[in-house]
Formats: C-alpha cells, structure tokens, sequence
C-alpha cells in the first residue's frame, strides 16, 4: 500500500491487513508485532488497542480468510445456479486455481506452524476447515452422490495435499493433477447408483 492508501483505511484494517501479508510472507511466528505496526504505518500501542494480543490478531486474520473463503463459496453458488453437479465441479476448478497460483491456505499453515498454539486459534482453525469440509458435504449431497462425506473427505485430502505438493516441488510436481483426480473421485462416487 502507498502511504496515501494507508492514511484513508481505518487503522484496523490496516493492521489486519498487513498481519495477513506477512504472516504469508514470513510466516506467523516470523512476523512479530513490532514489524506489524511498522508496516501498517501505526504502533504497537495502536495494534494492541484493536488486537489485545498476537493470538487475537491471529484469530481476526483466520476469520478474514473465513470470510474470504464464503465470498469464493458465493461465486461457485451463483456461477451454476440450481446445478449442483456444476457447482462441484466450478469448486473443483476454483480449488485448482489457488493452487495453481500458489494461493495459500493461511489456516492451514496457521494449523502447521502453530500446533501448540492457545485454544482460541486452534478453536477458530478447527472451526474453519470443519465448516469448509461441511459445505463440500452438503455440495455432494446436493449433486446427488450416495455417500456425501466420504467423497468430501477425499475431495478434502485431496486439497491438503496438493497445496502441500505445490508448496514443496512447484507447479511442475503432482498438484498439476488435481482437477483430474478430483473428477475422477467425483465420477467414481456418481457411479455407485446415487447420483441423480
């Protein structure tokens, strides 16, 4: 952000903001307070009269990627409206997008890098990827597969683990089968008689 931009958001957006870009960039526990008030062009005293903690800057940051993650739920809805198989396959390919683009999940690296982190951010991670695991469910569901949770399950593993192989070896390494590994979990699932 310019400095002109940074004069016209409020100071916990900014704070909020530039906990997330460098949480990314640096990791969690790479970017202390000090940087985070530097960078957002305030203080320490300033964060902590928003945040009273790092753990509470940590929670706000994972439930900005909440709401981030209903607004890319929103776009799938909308995009195959009254079409369920569509909207899980527009999941398939939005999934794959991130991936591709090298889009980290930051609650799945806050899970990684702070196992033993206070209970409301392991709280509000768990909630996050039981709630995202949920949605992917009732799309199945809805898409008329059988056994709805188990192909989420996979479906959810499958994410893990090609943003992980992405992470690790780049574009050039398994993650760029995703879409057909998903597809082909999706066909297999649709196969077994319960898909409308």
């Amino acid at each position: 952000m310019t400095d002109a931009t940074l004069e016209r958001v409020r100071p916990r957006d900014r704070i909020l903001g530039t906990a997330r870009s460098l949480f990314r960039q640096c990791g969690i526990r790479g970017a202390g307070v000090d940087a985070i008030a530097e960078s957002a062009g305030t203080n320490k005293m300033t964060l902590y009269r928003h945040f009273h903690s790092k753990d509470d800057l940590i929670v706000a940051c994972l439930r900005e990627a909440s709401v981030d993650a209903d607004k890319g739920w929103g776009e799938i809805l909308a995009s195959h409206p009254d079409d369920p198989r569509a909207q899980l396959d527009a999941w398939v390919l939005l999934i794959d997008r991130y991936i591709q683009d090298g889009m980290c999940c930051e609650v799945a690296n806050a899970a990684v890098e702070l196992p033993e982190a206070a209970a409301e951010v392991r709280a509000t991670i768990a909630e996050f990827k039981n709630q995202q695991r949920e949605r992917l469910v009732r799309l199945c569901f809805s898409a008329g597969i059988r056994r709805p949770e188990a192909l989420a399950d996979m479906l959810y593993l499958l994410v893990e683990g090609a943003r992980v192989s992405r992470q690790a070896v780049g574009v050039g390494g398994p993650n760029r089968s995703f879409v057909e590994c998903a597809r082909s979990a999706i066909a297999l699932f649709a196969a077994e008689g319960g898909s409308a």
